[in-house]
């Protein structure tokens, strides 16, 4: 007999703290913030005699939520924890690249793109910066910028933009669970503006929760590993907004195997927080399977 698994989906901004992801996951999967609500969840599971797995629903700008997610797994006392394990995150940055792209793949050549999402911490919102300049070297697209909902610019302020600078139809693209309220359009000098709709489709993100939770659960019973140390990492050593899945932190300025596919290094200095120079394999961006 198959032993029962919860799955836990621990949101953060990206995913309106649940309120986005609670209406297209899968019956019985908890959606949950992180803190009290996550630790009761686990005790819960674990009384009911449920092996819990729980994944950060982050499409990469926000690595916090996994060290956060791991410190409260961390907190949960032995006894009332079961079995446990922390999955790898949703999403990276590279696969937010790779869907951003595909997304703007769909959008008419002619218009801008404006790249939205729920303002998160500065280093949050300094990536989603870095990950529209990739969609824009890699795409067709002549415009692409940045809004926040909540934040600066906002997206009235964003499409403002991409008049001046000569846009004549908008297409918001969101880099979140999350999807934004599209301003209305006014006066004659506005912007048709559109909503290329969810990132990543209610069946792609089935999909995808359910390949974290597997891959977690193997980990777990092969390697005896609970994820939670690779967890707490998560966010170690990016102040300067480089994502990596949990397990592949690393120190700065690190040469790699050409061969690897992901060859690149980095520099510093105060007026270029974070330079990347790229080999080819990895500018062009991650190999992601259709999520249509």
């Amino acid at each position: 007999m198959t032993e029962p698994v919860a799955v836990i989906a621990v949101c953060g901004h990206e995913a309106a703290y649940g309120r986005a992801l609670a209406p297209v996951v899968d019956a019985g999967v908890s959606v949950v913030p992180n803190g009290r609500e996550l630790f009761r969840s686990i005790t819960e599971h674990a009384r009911r005699g449920e092996e819990a797995v729980v994944v950060p629903m982050t499409l990469g700008r926000d690595p916090e939520l996994v060290a956060d997610t791991a410190r409260t797994l961390r907190a949960v006392p032995a006894a009332e924890r079961g079995t446990a394990v922390l999955a790898e995150p949703f999403g990276t940055a590279q696969h937010l690249v790779g869907w951003l792209r595909a997304a703007a793949g769909r959008v008419a050549e002619g218009s801008a793109l404006l790249v939205t999402a729920p303002s998160g911490g500065p280093f949050e919102d300094a990536e989603l910066y870095r990950i529209a300049a990739l969609v824009l070297r890699y795409g067709s697209h002549p415009l692409v910028e940045v809004a926040f909902s909540g934040g600066d610019p906002d997206l009235a302020e964003g499409i403002r933009r991409c008049r001046l600078l000569g846009a004549r139809r908008v297409e918001l693209l969101p880099a979140a669970f999350a999807l934004p309220d599209v301003p209305g359009v006014t006066g004659a000098e506005q912007l048709p503006v559109d909503l290329a709709g969810p990132l990543v489709s209610a069946p792609a993100l089935r999909r995808v929760l359910a390949e974290r939770v597997t891959d977690a659960r193997r980990r777990l019973r092969e390697h005896g590993d609970d994820g939670v140390g690779a967890g707490l990492t998560a966010a170690d050593n990016h102040g300067h907004s480089h994502t990596h899945a949990p397990g592949e932190g690393h120190d700065h300025a690190h040469p790699h195997d050409p061969g690897d596919g992901h060859g690149h290094t980095h520099e510093h200095s105060p007026a270029t927080a974070h330079r990347h120079h790229h080999s080819s394999a990895d500018e062009a961006g991650p190999v992601i399977r259709s999520i249509a």
